[in-house]
């Protein structure tokens, strides 16, 4: 039995996608992080970041909790042995991307939309820096598609974990027409079957975007700071 911790965001359905690539079962479990299930203790003995996605993979008798989106791609792919190359060479490509992902394009981007979108205060300096390596990144990215379908030629867990953080380049402060590359690859991704898919994944959970002060404390603020 799989148990997939999740809310809808850009890491957990890099984890629902991969889900559905593979065409495994699994339990949905809401975790509302607008509303502070990510503190309570249920979750943290599965994932003591308290960060969305969490999976607890249930064998007769044993369990394996997983947390961080990058550990649980891995895990998956090789274990299905599919998304990820047996040549060590090739392996390694899609580990570097996916560490891109994980390291850089992933967090500036995040952090981009915030200052964008989430901030109370506007504060131009922040905008600015996390926009414009948004936008460096977005053109690595482009460079790295340059004659290619897929980020490191074969479809894998990078293209997987790197897709559901170009949804909202206009949060970002990216124009998508200026990486002619990641569009198209952007537009290839999006037909995939299991991509449909993984992307619709508990999108009824998050009905609106504006939050209350106790759901900004619970991302953003003092709760999400309490140590426990």
């Amino acid at each position: 039995m799989i148990n997939f911790y999740y809310w809808p965001t850009p890491n957990a359905r890099k984890v629902s996608i991969l889900l559905e690539e593979l065409k495994l079962n699994y339990k949905l479990i809401e975790i509302n992080i607008n509303k502070g299930d990510q503190f309570e203790k249920r979750f943290l003995d599965i994932s003591p970041n308290n960060k969305i996605p969490a999976i607890q993979i249930i064998e007769g008798n044993e369990k394996l909790n997983l947390f961080e989106s990058g550990a649980i791609l891995l895990f998956f792919a090789e274990k299905y042995d599919q998304f990820i190359s047996k040549e060590i060479s090739k392996k390694y490509e899609v580990i570097q991307w996916l560490s891109w992902q994980i390291a850089g394009f992933g967090p500036m981007l995040g952090q981009a939309h915030h200052f964008n979108f989430y901030a109370k205060d506007s504060i131009e300096y922040a905008k600015n820096r996390y926009s414009n390596e948004a936008n460096r990144l977005y053109s690595v990215l482009d460079k790295k598609l340059y004659n290619k379908n897929w980020i490191t030629g074969e479809y894998s867990i990078a293209d997987i974990a790197t897709y559901p953080w170009t949804m909202t380049p206009e949060r970002q402060g990216v124009e998508l027409k200026d990486f002619p590359n990641v569009e198209r690859w952007k537009e290839d991704m999006s037909k995939r079957p299991a991509v449909k898919k993984g992307m619709v994944v508990g999108q009824d959970m998050k009905k609106n975007t504006k939050l209350t002060e106790q759901e900004f404390s619970n991302l953003f603020g003092k709760n999400q700071y309490k140590q426990r």
